[in-house]
């Protein structure tokens, strides 16, 4: 019989503790993409070429994949909270690092280290959000609880690279001064975090240590891997927003302005959170469909109708396309993979499509950075865009003929 934890005196109420679990939330991810708009500015003052900034990048998705199977799953047994500030103090030492090594090794590291935070911090919190919810208001229908964290989730990717952005482009030492301000507001996720109640019930005693298991049904693994194939889609899509984006627009359609690149990453991004916010009473199939289309539409706008045209407003078009479409899409994958197993091994299920998601982030952005050493970034681009639209095609359109079009899949906590 496992024994209650007690709550401290200091802690806040579970009300309280769901909206300061969700800001920090916001924070963590937020900070992960703050170098977003300031790798172009690494490149003019080192001379990084497109690859550098690529491994610099992939990196992060390396750290998060690795915390991912580690540690991601620990919450459970040794308490959510104490995972979740362990998180948050790697996200601080990151910057420190970006602070005091800014040189390409220090800044690989300092994606590591950031990335083994995200890994551990993601489900947890993810966890902690709907548990909070659930201790606030007992038995009531879990969509709201989802929809915060979903927004705190990309709409931090968004947030993050639109203030970095604007400190770069008119606050002093652009360099430095993003990673000082998000440090601060760490601190303060840091504390918040440390008076939310904890909501995990450890076991008196803890099961042996083992990394976290990818387990699909047999049955399901046709189905689980055409899931896992429009994950990798969005995954990639936006992945490429958080890399090479801003470098596009300052070095190809040559507009400066570091917020200018970063209010594109914050555009798709919150086109991301509100598509799903929009579609979420459609069936599965449906938000699959239209995700699809939209994350097609939105790639080939970014990368084929900008590079011919050289417009920035094609520009936002198509991040908000890609965005629209990623964010449902991703949605629809963990939805999908969820009602393969019984909520005894959906976590398993959930972590192989996350997994598959990571390497989408990375995979693409890095070939493309080695097909530079060869060719320009305009002939990658395109190369991406038609890899990308395939795998999206060639995954989503056998998914749709296995989705029942009438009652939505049922909700599972990944939303």
């Amino acid at each position: 019989m496992a024994t209650t934890q007690t709550t401290p005196v200091r802690s806040v109420t579970h009300g309280a503790g769901f909206w300061i679990a969700a800001a920090a939330f916001l924070v963590v991810m937020a900070y992960s993409t703050v170098p977003t708009p300031l790798w172009s500015l690494y490149q003019e003052r080192d001379g990084f070429s497109t690859f550098a900034i690529t491994v610099a990048f992939a990196a992060y998705a390396v750290g998060v994949v690795i915390s991912l199977f580690l540690a991601g799953h620990l919450g459970d047994a040794y308490g959510r909270r104490r995972i979740l500030l362990i998180a948050i103090g790697l996200e601080i030492a990151s910057a420190v690092i970006f602070l005091l090594w800014p040189a390409l090794p220090g800044l690989i590291l300092a994606r590591v280290v950031s990335g083994l935070g995200i890994g551990m911090l993601t489900a947890t919190i993810t966890a902690h959000i709907l548990d909070l919810y659930l201790r606030t208001r007992p038995g009531t229908d879990l969509t709201r609880a989802q929809v915060v964290a979903a927004a705190a989730n990309l709409g931090g990717f968004g947030v993050g690279a639109l203030v970095s952005g604007a400190l770069a482009q008119w606050i002093t030492a652009p360099l430095i001064t993003p990673y000082v301000v998000f440090m601060v507001f760490l601190v303060i996720a840091l504390v918040g975090v440390a008076l939310v109640p904890e909501t995990a019930t450890p076991p008196d005693v803890r099961p042996k240590y083992r990394p976290q298991r990818v387990s699909v049904p047999e049955n399901a693994r046709g189905t689980f891997f055409l899931a896992g194939g429009i994950a990798f889609a969005a995954f990639a899509v936006l992945g490429l927003f958080t890399s090479l984006v801003p470098g596009f627009v300052s070095g190809q359609l040559h507009i400066t302005s570091r917020f200018t690149g970063g209010l594109v990453v914050f555009v798709t991004f919150a086109a991301a959170v509100l598509a799903q916010i929009a579609l979420r009473s459609l069936t599965m199939r449906a938000q699959t469909a239209i995700g699809t289309v939209l994350l097609v539409l939105g790639i080939i706008v970014v990368t084929v109708v900008v590079v011919q045209v050289g417009e920035l407003g094609w520009f936002f078009a198509g991040g908000v396309l890609t965005g629209a479409g990623g964010g449902p899409l991703f949605k629809a994958a963990l939805a999908v993979a969820g009602s393969l197993a019984d909520p005894s091994h959906r976590g398993e299920v959930l972590a192989g499509i996350f997994l598959i998601g990571y390497v989408g982030l990375t995979l693409p952005v890095v070939g493309i950075g080695v097909a530079t050493q060869a060719i320009s970034l305009t002939t990658a681009l395109i190369g991406f865009t038609i890899a990308t639209v395939a795998i999206a095609l060639c995954t989503a359109i056998p998914l749709l003929a296995r989705l029942p079009g009438g009652p939505r899949v049922r909700k599972t906590s990944a939303g």
